[in-house]
């Protein structure tokens, strides 16, 4: 292996650790719920199904976002968005940061998450 090969193989590496470093590790909604201290104001990543959901989406203005219910077998939990809200039954991946007492437009939904990113199941 020439040296140019070998700076090429190490910059890969170093770039997928780091990638792979801020990517937070999903974590179920019952380990939130049962000890949201050690969760709160950090990112986690979560996964499930859309149970219930609210949201304003007015075309052609910025207005637009709302609350989901997020359910994953062990639990759920509202999360907020400044999106479009997903509809019922939609299978989805949700980054954000956990807060207790998360108020939104004035409706308090208890422990809950601000979304930061979102990835829907392929089909």
């Amino acid at each position: 292996m020439n040296r140019v090969q070998r700076t090429l193989i190490l910059g890969l590496a170093i770039f997928a650790a780091a990638f792979a470093a801020a990517c937070p590790e999903r974590t179920s909604i019952a380990d939130i719920s049962a000890n949201p201290s050690k969760y709160s104001s950090k990112d986690v990543a979560i996964a499930g199904t859309v149970q219930d959901s609210y949201g304003v989406s007015i075309p052609g203005t910025p207005i637009r976002g709302g609350a989901y219910k997020i359910d994953d077998g062990t639990g759920s939990i509202w999360v907020m968005t400044e999106d479009v809200v997903p509809t019922k039954g939609t299978q989805i991946g949700v980054k954000g940061r956990i807060g207790s007492g998360v108020n939104w437009k004035g409706r308090n939904y208890g422990l809950g998450m601000y979304e930061k990113d979102r990835r829907l199941a392929k089909k």
